[in-house]
């Protein structure tokens, strides 16, 4: 099976590296598009057995599925481009471009209807623990859709959810990362404030945050459950989480998730 990813960015070169590195699809059968041969120099360095092409129609020609990594607005330039190609070998569309609707896809492709993915990763995609969020459109089968899952559950975890839940879902997780770095960022400062080093601080704030994650996954509890394991009565902990929660800490988390959402 023939794989196309055109574009081999951050987003398209972490996608190409994990697929590569695998056991859905092997290297020589994938096959990566950039706009300039430094890109795919670096890619080919990191994966020799994986093809380059500077030309899209190109890497489409034969391909089982294609991967558009490009940036939204670029779209519909590369799917007008390609269509004589993907019309002929017929493969299954992925796109990761954010805000692009099946409906526009189709529309790009001169009204086709063929099988179609849309998923959003995160960064953490490039060390195989993104949250990647996939819909598919009504032409995709069961056979296609457990394969795409598969695929992007190979690069951490695929979620399956409506395309109506694509912008909210992309807050939470495309977005959310780096809410979360900015959680760490701030408790890392306070820690330097209390007289710690920052690398100490570091450390430290990186061990609660994944021991926090990976309880909850061992666990299988929400978070209120092991909040209050931590809080004893008239304890320090719930005095912190008082005070969290008088300064707009759940409030703020909640009003940005939206507003990336555009509600």
């Amino acid at each position: 099976m023939k794989i196309a990813i055109l574009g081999a960015g951050n987003m398209g070169g972490a996608i190409a590296r994990g697929l590569a590195t695998g056991s859905m699809v092997k290297a020589e059968n994938i096959t990566v598009t950039a706009r300039t041969q430094a890109t795919l120099d670096r890619l080919s360095a990191d994966v020799p057995d994986i093809q380059t092409t500077l030309s899209n129609r190109e890497a489409c020609e034969g391909a089982a599925i294609v991967i558009l990594c490009i940036k939204p607005w670029l779209v519909q330039q590369v799917l007008e481009d390609i269509y004589p190609a993907i019309n002929a070998s017929n493969p299954l569309i992925i796109s990761v471009a954010a805000g692009i609707t099946f409906a526009q896809l189709s529309e790009f492709m001169a009204g086709d209807q063929r099988p179609m993915a849309r998923v959003i990763p995160n960064t953490a995609i490039s060390i195989k623990q993104s949250p990647t969020l996939v819909c598919f459109n009504d032409q995709m089968e069961e056979a296609q859709k457990a394969f795409v899952k598969a695929i992007f559950d190979e690069l951490g975890s695929a979620i399956v959810i409506d395309e109506a839940h694509i912008a909210a879902g992309t807050a939470i997780t495309s977005c959310g990362i780096a809410y979360a770095f900015e959680y760490i960022k701030a408790a890392i400062q306070g820690a330097i404030e209390l007289g710690f080093y920052p690398h100490v601080a570091k450390q430290m704030i990186d061990q609660t945050v994944l021991g926090a994650v990976n309880l909850l996954e061992h666990n299988g509890t929400m978070p209120d459950t092991e909040i209050y394991k931590v809080c004893t009565p008239g304890g320090i902990t719930i005095k912190g989480l008082n005070v969290m929660t008088k300064e707009g800490f759940d409030n703020a988390v909640i009003q940005g998730l939206k507003k990336a959402a555009g509600k």
